[in-house]
């Protein structure tokens, strides 16, 4: 017995050893992982305070009060937008340039109270301008990226695994010799898993409601508009991946190679706003970012249609790029 158990775990060492693009990503992806986080979350600590600067371009070096120490400085392109932050506590000042120097504060942050004083100290006459509102409490914030994430699992992990099998079984052999097309058969993979997915985050989103309620400013409709299309994106990335691979852990690796930059970087836990600008060009590469960012405007600011219309139609573009690459570069069978 211990012979036998040997010899078939000298083989499957064997096959996982010879399989090239598997061991590739074994190996490099551990790493990849690593060092991107260190890139991400290097630098100084995080500031206790954060700053809108109504203007599109600013240099901290011309005015003393860009010198305050734990303090981050982000530029707002309008006030209308820094309002809206600054009403949800999303930031704690909102301060405009200019002569003289204008500010607005949230009465109901105890944070904008310290940030004010701080102001004062370099600009004593500043113009004041109150606001109120009630931050954002975190779940209300999070709920989009964890519904996000959890759709993004289920897409990509769900649909390649099944199309592998299928290939490494025979059945897509079978279905080769009818007049299927490949086409025919990624969106029947597409509308399946679609289908189960609009189910169980439609489940996920009542029952969250029920148990602890949360904050939603916009329309259901619109946000089921942002459910159906970042699924559909995210589907068709997931059989594109598996379209032409036979081996489950190569197909792993590949996926594991798109969730975790899109579960770091699309804003699941934290925002980005401030981070390094090519850690956010990276991060809207990601139909996920696109996703979650619609869904909270329209959840969190009541956005309409027109406000996150070029995500939408970024996700759209993308499930039928991915759906016709995919398509093109479908293999029925194990060569």
């Amino acid at each position: 017995m211990i012979a036998r158990l040997l010899a078939i775990l000298h083989a499957r060492n064997l096959e996982f050893l010879r399989d090239r693009g598997t061991l590739l990503f074994t190996t490099l992806l551990p790493f990849l992982i690593v060092v991107g986080m260190g890139f991400v979350f290097s630098g100084p600590e995080r500031p206790l305070f954060k700053v809108g600067v109504v203007t599109a371009h600013f240099e901290k070096s011309q005015d003393p009060f860009f010198g305050e120490r734990y303090v981050e400085f982000v530029a707002e392109p309008d006030s209308a937008t820094g309002l809206t932050k600054l009403m949800h506590q999303q930031v704690d000042l909102l301060v405009e340039l200019g002569q003289p120097v204008r500010y607005w504060v949230n009465t109901d942050s105890p944070k904008g109270y310290i940030a004010e004083k701080l102001l004062l100290a370099s600009h004593p006459d500043a113009a004041r301008q109150t606001v109120t509102g009630k931050a954002v409490r975190y779940v209300d914030w999070l709920l989009p990226g964890i519904l996000g994430m959890n759709m993004m699992f289920s897409c990509l992990l769900g649909v390649g695994y099944v199309v592998v099998r299928y290939r490494k079984s025979g059945f897509l052999k079978r279905l080769h010799a009818t007049p299927l097309t490949a086409f025919e058969f990624l969106s029947a993979q597409i509308l399946s898993r679609l289908f189960l997915i609009t189910f169980v985050t439609l489940v996920l989103y009542i029952g969250i409601s029920r148990i602890i309620g949360f904050h939603n400013a916009g329309s259901p409709w619109l946000l089921a508009l942002v459910a159906l299309l970042a699924a559909l994106s995210m589907i068709a990335l997931g059989l594109t991946i598996a379209a032409r691979f036979s081996s489950e852990e190569l197909v792993g690796g590949l996926l594991n190679l798109l969730t975790w930059p899109m579960m770091l970087l699309s804003g699941i836990w934290f925002s980005l706003e401030g981070s390094p600008k090519w850690v956010q060009w990276v991060a809207h590469l990601f139909p996920l970012t696109h996703a979650i960012d619609a869904a909270r405007a329209v959840m969190l600011d009541g956005a309409g249609i027109a406000t996150i219309a070029p995500n939408l139609v970024y996700l759209a573009a993308t499930a039928l790029g991915f759906l016709a690459f995919g398509a093109w570069s479908f293999r029925w069978r194990i060569d």
